[in-house]
Order: structure tokens, then C-alpha cells, then sequence
């Protein structure tokens, strides 16, 4: 998700939960993702990621940023609409279930994001993790495109006058 705030352009990311990540900020956030079964359409499994992770419908229209490879050689494929979270929003998420501490044999639950929220394109270059910046300048030139064929329609019309 993305907005726009006059000139400025902000990002939505999320900052995954668990005890690994609690004290862990610049290089950790994500945008909203999942894991797809075989032969599941991508983009379907963006929505709805995006809505157990963020905990809000997912509703735009989608701008596709095409797919990153991260350090563990997990495929990340990614998809962008404009949106903003609405006021008052808490990050409400799945949870899932791990050993902590370590070889205690007991089991927590915890929130897969405990925080989602936007940032100007220069803090989340900062804020995501290396392999998923593309993502950024991906979106920036898909809307400088768009910006650039509504003008050329705009200035089609006013010749077509």
C-alpha cells in the first residue's frame, strides 16, 4: 500500500513480530507477504496476506512490481495500491506458534507483524530488508509513467480541441 501526501510518497511496511525481531528495526521490515501453494494466483495471495497481516481489506488497484529474490533464496513477488490505513488503526495479525526460549519445550503464540505503518521512501530504504528495495523504485517509475501518459492524454485532448 502507498499514499500520497502531495510531493511526498509514503510506503506501508510491516515489522514482523516474534522474540527475534523485538529489538531489531533498520533492515528487518517487509511489505505484508505470504507463502503461495503451487499453482496459486499470486496476486489473490497478496490480498489476502495483506489482510491477515495488516488486518484491513486490501482494495485498489493493483500495480504489479514483479518478484525479488531474498538472501535465503525465497522468491518474493509484489504487488502496490494506493490506500491509507484508517484512523484510530491498530495492526491486528495472524499469530503463529513457536518453542521460546529456546529448548524449553514450551510454546508461544506470537503476532506475525506487530506493527505496520508508512514511511517516506527514503526511511524505508532504510527500514526494509535489502533484497525487497527494489520494490521502491519499481513503484516510483510505474506512477512517473502513469503521471507522464495522463499528462500526454491531458495534452492529446487539448490538442483534439
Amino acid at each position: 500500500m502507498f499514499r500520497r501526501s502531495g510531493d511526498t510518497l509514503e510506503v506501508l511496511l510491516a515489522h514482523p513480530g516474534g522474540p527475534f525481531f523485538r529489538n531489531k528495526d533498520d533492515g528487518v521490515w517487509t511489505i505484508p507477504k505470504g507463502e503461495a501453494e503451487p499453482d496459486e494466483d499470486l496476486l489473490n495471495r497478496a490480498r489476502t496476506e495483506f489482510e491477515e497481516e495488516v488486518g484491513i481489506p486490501a482494495n485498489g488497484d493493483w500495480i504489479d512490481l514483479g518478484w525479488v529474490k531474498q538472501k535465503g533464496g525465497k522468491t518474493v513477488y509484489a504487488w502496490a495500491f494506493e490506500g491509507n490505513l484508517p484512523d484510530n488503526f491498530q495492526v491486528c495479525s495472524n499469530n503463529f506458534e513457536m518453542e521460546w526460549p529456546p529448548r524449553s519445550r514450551t510454546m508461544q503464540s506470537f503476532a506475525e507483524v506487530d506493527q505496520a505503518c508508512f514511511f517516506s521512501l527514503e526511511e524505508a530504504r532504510l527500514k526494509l530488508k535489502a533484497a525487497q528495495t527494489p520494490f521502491l523504485h519499481r513503484l516510483v517509475e510505474v506512477l512517473k509513467q502513469g503521471a507522464r501518459s495522463s499528462e500526454q492524454g491531458s495534452k492529446e485532448q487539448r490538442d483534439d480541441r
